[in-house]
């Protein structure tokens, strides 16, 4: 199979969650000062934008990096199917088990996990690699991780 052309694809999604940002390694005191509004105890939410970008070379026979309704299977599967319309410190296991605070920062790490072997196995022979995540937690706040 020849090599094309690299290409960097992009499939965006939305989702919405709850969270409460609150560190069990601070006192009640600090986490009021440090995430102040955030810090709710009953929570507030998001409306995330989700923009999750593959690499890798066009394929001669097929015309792609990686089939673009496979890739939002995926995403489907891995990641939204476990955050959206969920409170992040109760319903998702990476966040209750941890202990983490459920910042934008851990829950885009914890996207990365979740897609980076998942697009890996798909491909097999294919060139297509996980690139690049960026959540816009609000129109102001985003997030880019490269799994560095």
């Amino acid at each position: 199979m020849s090599r094309g052309p690299k290409v960097y694809l992009t499939r965006r999604e939305t989702f919405s969650a709850s969270h409460r940002l609150h560190s069990v390694h601070l006192s009640e005191n600090d986490n009021t000062q440090i995430y102040s509004k955030c810090n709710n105890p009953n929570g507030h939410g998001h409306n995330y934008v989700l923009e999750v970008t593959v690499v890798g070379h066009i394929d001669s026979n097929t015309g792609m990096v990686m089939n673009i309704s496979d890739l939002k299977t995926l995403i489907q599967m891995h990641v939204l199917d476990l955050v959206d319309h969920k409170n992040l410190d109760l319903d998702v296991e990476y966040f209750r088990s941890k202990k983490l605070v459920s910042t934008t920062e851990n829950l885009i790490v914890f996207i990365w996990q979740q897609l980076f072997s998942t697009i890996e196995h798909y491909n097999n022979n294919n060139s297509a690699q996980l690139y690049e995540i960026k959540i816009y937690e609000t129109e102001k706040n985003i997030v880019v991780y490269r799994g560095e």
